[in-house]
């Protein structure tokens, strides 16, 4: 009887788990998986590829093998060779397709469907004075101005209260029939209340100088400071529409981001990859993508040969003496692009140096105090990022095994120092040392 229970039990068990685990697997997501047909496809018009909307029905009623669309789409030239249907569709699009050999038969529906499920609306042209997706930015009169003027007003009462007790003084020493001078000027309080109080007077001169000395010491600090530069460009480029709407990875732009020192422009091949048939929905929009075709050299049909090029200006420039790369940063550190670049989702402009006020704004941002791209700023920050929430091995890709290696070996208690706070920093692994950006 208790063999038979066990039986029992060990196989409804097995039947929850199995039940479980199908229950958790979730279901592909369409959208999610189209961003990497998006840059080559569109749902509606032909592009770099050929449009996508319908083309598993497309398939199936041409005459194509069951299955073949899968086939096509995991590696299309093993489809060509086996489908004859496959292989006329070459000759559609010049041009390789990429393969995405890791895509399971389910995730291609899923894209299919997503896509299939799509309405091409065109939006109307914004109306002036309409709600349309503005940003109003209140500007605040700045702290400094308010207690300028607060300083006037004070200084104004107070003489103006002193030569009131002046008159008040000699009236009363008119009546009491003493002799009244001239009444004496505001300045010569003044100097008549220094020499009465000598020592504490040239306490406050020696204040003041030094006031003075400390304030244009840290006004040196201010030197070439930008926070807020918003160069002009010429072609405005919206990154609230294209990562933000439209979703496109930062890398897709600034592809060499995670290998490079520089996160680098990105080309106007990369901008026509989408903008061949993104012609925009407005005649502002038609007009600014122009300028990208005269860029190319694209007459709406065809490549003429005949291109233009865009001089961009630099927004984020360092001195020549300081190293920064953003392979180490965004590679190696998992820095987020926007700690030091700020949400572009939301942005509109094409480039701005954030201030650090807006920055710290940003929920998962490290909070820092000192101007954007100063040294007071990048020490800041390595003295709160860490390199691993935890051991230097938790990312399990040799980039730290070395100096975790060492560490342990030679010396265990610095180590365990380091991991007091369940973190290893930039700066305990010399993230403070001047030869790490100094040449």
């Amino acid at each position: 009887m208790f063999r038979k229970i066990n039986n029992w039990c060990i196989g409804a068990l097995a039947v929850m788990l199995m039940t479980g685990t199908f229950e958790a697997q979730a279901q592909p997501d369409g959208a999610t998986l189209f961003k990497q047909c998006a840059t080559c496809h569109s749902p509606f018009k032909d592009g770099t590829g050929p449009k996508l909307q319908g083309v598993r029905e497309k398939w199936n009623s041409g005459g194509a093998k069951d299955g073949s669309i899968y086939h096509w789409v995991k590696d299309w030239e093993a489809a060509a060779a086996a489908d004859p249907y496959a292989a006329n569709e070459t000759k559609v699009k010049p041009g390789s397709m990429m393969k995405f050999p890791t895509l399971s038969n389910e995730e291609i529906d899923a894209i299919f469907d997503y896509v299939d499920a799509q309405v091409e609306n065109k939006p109307a042209a914004p109306v002036a004075g309409g709600d349309g997706n503005v940003e109003v930015v209140e500007q605040e009169l700045p702290m400094g101005w308010i207690w300028l003027a607060f300083a006037i007003v004070l200084t104004v009462v107070v003489v103006s209260l002193g030569n009131v007790k002046n008159r008040l003084v000699l009236i009363s020493k008119a009546k009491g029939g003493e002799d009244v001078e001239d009444v004496p000027s505001f300045i010569d309080d003044i100097k008549s209340w220094a020499w009465r109080n000598r020592k504490l007077t040239a306490f406050l001169i020696l204040c003041v100088v030094i006031g003075v000395f400390v304030a244009l010491f840290l006004g040196l600090y201010t030197i070439d400071v930008k926070e807020g530069y918003h160069p002009s460009q010429p072609i405005e480029f919206p990154h609230s529409v294209h990562a933000g709407i439209n979703g496109i990875d930062c890398r897709y732009c600034h592809n060499v981001v995670t290998e490079s020192k520089s996160a680098s422009l990105p080309t106007v091949n990369v901008c026509m990859n989408c903008h061949k048939q993104v012609t925009g929905t407005t005649p502002e929009q038609q007009e600014k993508i122009k300028k990208i075709y005269e860029a190319a050299g694209w007459d709406g049909n065809q490549f003429t040969g005949k291109t233009k090029e865009i001089v961009w200006n630099k927004v984020h420039v360092l001195p020549d003496h300081v190293y920064f790369s953003h392979e180490q940063h965004v590679t190696a550190g998992n820095v987020d692009c926007m700690q030091c670049h700020g949400d572009m989702k939301k942005r509109t402009e094409t480039a701005q140096v954030m201030p650090v006020s807006e920055l710290n704004k940003i929920e998962g941002n490290i909070q820092l105090t000192k101007p954007t791209l100063t040294m007071g700023w990048c020490i800041e920050c390595h003295d709160q990022k860490g390199i691993s929430d935890g051991p230097l091995d938790t990312k399990k890709d040799g980039y730290y095994a070395e100096i975790h290696k060492r560490l342990l070996e030679n010396d265990p208690k610095l180590y365990e120092q380091y991991m007091k706070d369940g973190k290893v920093s930039v700066k305990e692994l010399g993230g403070w040392e001047c030869i790490k950006c100094h040449y």
